[in-house]
């Protein structure tokens, strides 16, 4: 545990304890990847699930975002009680049997089981990463960390889904996941248990600054979950307009996991060219937060995040109306684009309106709404999918969605209700 004099915020005072934790979130977001395209392909060729099977395909990303959004609400409380790196261990300790399962699986339940462990994975590891980081970096720092925290993530999902995809082609897709997974999740425990300091010290010295210069509180005063919990989620107009963003940008990436890689392995596409073209979405999505990530620090948040919303809208509307690998190439790297200005912004968003002691609280309570957006997209898209006998409809609604949450948050947040301090 780190004295008091040595307890001082901003990136460049605790930059290898920074790079540290990119390092890890960098490999929850390889661990996640690794199931984007190769799962997908598993559910016809090896469980014999029939290409009308929507809802049994969707399935299994509902239950990842239920099992991460449950996850998610309860990390921020946990974090404060056990500390950050003993939730980060123990999140990586659930994610070593999720390619055990998918290795040995025998039906595609044996997946569903693994979405389960993946999803508290990642709800434990990514959330513990990303507030450790927001506990170390200066207050008005936190889109630049959330940016940072994005890219390492995102970069690695679309890195691994391409990489095991190309593994599988050489080795099978059962062995390629097998392989990845072990060795990525390995490497995270390993470093989560040598090198990773728990950051709780400097979550307290952020809010004895904020005491000190606050002179109105725009956040609950009092800390019990069920009052954070009905503030955020019905009464503070901002938060809900937040909030709601969250969980329906999460239809976008269920989209992407789910049918993008079925409509284009239909559009007579392979599992690797197929990967690489879902891999742009990716990348284009991890690397392009290090500039949006900062700029919302200046330019404010309400303009990347609407435009983002409606930037994805567009390019999911128009995937399904383009015919060539560099036209669908183009609209998946317009759609991680735009994933790149509302992402790290909303996050960013929702840290400006908590005060540092329920910071972690608010923050896993707008991840809880982000997370359930996974299964409530899923859900919805899987019974669009079945109803309509068709891949192409689920495109049509997303976009549709997009445009229209978007619109809430223009609304919402015409008047900034921002209150980051410095500290």
């Amino acid at each position: 545990m780190p004295s008091h004099n040595q307890v001082q915020h901003g990136i460049r005072a605790n930059l290898l304890q920074m790079l540290q934790q990119l390092v890890q979130v960098f490999l929850v977001g390889l661990t996640i990847g690794m199931t984007r395209t190769v799962v997908p392909g598993l559910a016809e060729t090896e469980f014999g699930l029939a290409k009308q099977a929507f809802l049994s395909l969707s399935l299994f990303v509902v239950i990842f975002g239920l099992v991460k959004a449950a996850i998610n609400l309860l990390a921020g409380h946990m974090s404060d009680q056990y500390g950050r790196r003993r939730l980060l261990i123990a999140g990586w300790l659930f994610a070593i049997p999720v390619p055990l399962l998918i290795f040995y699986a025998q039906s595609w339940w044996w997946i569903i089981w693994a979405m389960v462990f993946l999803g508290i994975n990642q709800g434990l590891c990514w959330s513990m990463a990303l507030n450790s980081k927001l506990d170390l970096a200066h207050a008005h720092q936190k889109g630049l960390v959330n940016g940072f925290n994005e890219f390492s993530g995102y970069a690695a999902v679309g890195i691994a889904g391409w990489a095991t995809a190309a593994l599988a082609e050489h080795y099978g897709p059962r062995e390629a996941i097998l392989g990845f997974g072990l060795i990525v999740i390995g490497l995270g425990l390993l470093l989560a248990l040598w090198k990773v300091v728990d950051t709780r010290p400097w979550a307290r010295l952020h809010q004895q600054n904020h005491q000190d210069t606050l002179k109105e509180a725009t956040s609950p005063k009092t800390l019990p979950f069920k009052t954070m919990m009905i503030f955020a989620s019905l009464k503070q107009p901002q938060l809900v307009a937040l909030n709601q963003a969250g969980l329906v940008e999460k239809f976008i990436d269920a989209l992407v996991w789910i049918f993008m890689p079925v409509y284009l392995l239909n559009q007579a596409q392979s599992l690797v060219q197929a990967s690489a073209i879902i891999a742009i979405y990716g990348v284009v999505w991890g690397a392009s937060q290090l500039i949006t990530g900062p700029l919302s620090d200046q330019w404010g948040r309400r303009g990347l995040i609407v435009g983002g919303f409606w930037l994805c809208a567009f390019a999911s509307l128009g995937f399904v109306w383009v015919e060539t690998p560099l036209a669908w190439s183009m609209l998946a790297a317009m759609m991680g684009f735009g994933m790149a200005m509302l992402y790290p912004t909303l996050g960013a968003a929702v840290a400006d309106v908590s005060e540092p002691k329920s910071r972690a609280g608010i923050l896993g309570i707008y991840r809880f709404w982000r997370d359930f957006g996974y299964a409530i997209g899923a859900l919805l898209m899987g019974g669009i999918a079945f109803y309509t006998e068709s891949v192409i409809w689920p495109f049509y609604f997303v976009g549709t969605m997009m445009l229209l949450s978007g619109l809430w948050v223009f609304i919402a947040l015409k008047k900034p209700p921002y209150t980051a301090t410095s500290s």
